[in-house]
């Protein structure tokens, strides 16, 4: 059984899209380059997980892509020896990138992707570059970076009419497509003005979204491995289908998800507010991988009695938590 301790390192809050469900368009205050981890220090705590009993990695933002270098921490993450070493992009740097990150030791790359429409895409993103994505998931096939995932979130009324196309797409790119339910992040509270508050009617269940693809290309069959806290389907027997509902069918007992922020702070659920400062720890020189580790080992531990709350007062800054 694969391990199912994960933690996710958001490298950065920079990002060069403006999606309307993550981060308003004027953007947001960033964490001070000073107060970032360095890379270095990054390691550190990757070595501390390990010693925790952590043996996958995924590196998100913000767009990883963004901050300089990251290369570099690929290297440091790989040299520790870990089962899975994963990267979550919006694609629009990937042709650039996907070669030498699977030089420096990178396995595999997610893509975040909502739409196939240009004109959808600058309206969701609030930028351009749709155009650049395609040549980004081929160089990763390209370099090996495999399989090659795309996630979609689902919006009632944005893009939950593309869904059918989305298949079709997996289908002829040949990528594992994963759909994830639509949660009120940061991007979504009021004062941010594009999407409104959290509302049920943006709202798409996955299982509907499983009802639609079954009714238009016939079953789907159910495999019995998942990857993390998605539920797969084979469909045609040769795409495979994720299905993400942390709305509908919440999944908090059986995650083993920690994320790193990128100014240090170690939290157990996208929904924790408060955190542990591991950056305190670590430049204070307090900490070491032993203590590091035994700082992962309670969060683990605490993650057992979570409870996040419900999720129409639940909010969340994806963008610096990473999703």
């Amino acid at each position: 059984m694969k391990n199912s301790k994960v933690l996710r390192i958001s490298v950065t809050d920079r990002c060069d899209l403006r999606c309307i469900y993550c981060m308003p368009e004027a953007g947001v205050p960033l964490v001070p380059m000073a107060d970032m981890l360095s890379y270095e220090e990054i390691a550190m705590v990757a070595r501390g997980a390990m010693a925790a009993g952590v043996r996958r990695f995924r590196l998100t933002g913000g767009e990883p892509l963004a901050r300089r270098g990251v290369e570099a921490l690929v290297r440091l993450l790989a040299a520790l020896g870990p089962d899975d070493l994963a990267l979550t992009t919006n694609g629009l740097h990937l042709a650039d990138f996907a070669a030498d990150l699977k030089a420096a030791g990178l396995m595999r790359v997610t893509v975040s992707l909502d739409t196939l429409r240009p004109d959808r895409f600058k309206a969701i993103t609030r930028r351009t570059g749709l155009d650049r994505i395609p040549a980004g998931i081929e160089a990763a096939r390209t370099a090996g970076l495999t399989p090659v995932k795309v996630n979609m979130v689902v919006i009632r009324g944005v893009n939950d009419d593309e869904v059918l196309d989305f298949v079709r797409f997996a289908g002829t790119e040949g990528v594992e497509l994963r759909f994830i339910e639509l949660m009120p992040t940061s991007g979504l509270t009021a004062e941010c003005k594009e999407l409104g508050a959290w509302r049920p009617a943006l709202f798409v269940k996955s299982e509907e979204v499983r009802a639609r693809i079954a009714e238009a290309f016939g079953p789907l069959e159910r495999l019995p491995e998942s990857d993390g806290v998605a539920d797969m389907y084979l469909l045609g027997g040769r795409t495979r289908l994720g299905f993400i509902a942390p709305v509908s069918e919440p999944f908090c007992q059986g995650c083993g998800r920690l994320r790193l922020g990128p100014d240090g702070r170690l939290r157990i659920c996208l929904f924790d507010r408060v955190g542990i400062d591991l950056r305190k720890m670590l430049r204070e020189g307090q900490a070491g991988p032993s203590e590091i580790g035994a700082v992962i080992t309670s969060a683990f531990e605490a993650k057992t009695t979570w409870e996040r709350g419900a999720i129409e007062s639940l909010s969340s800054d994806m963008f610096r938590i990473g999703g």
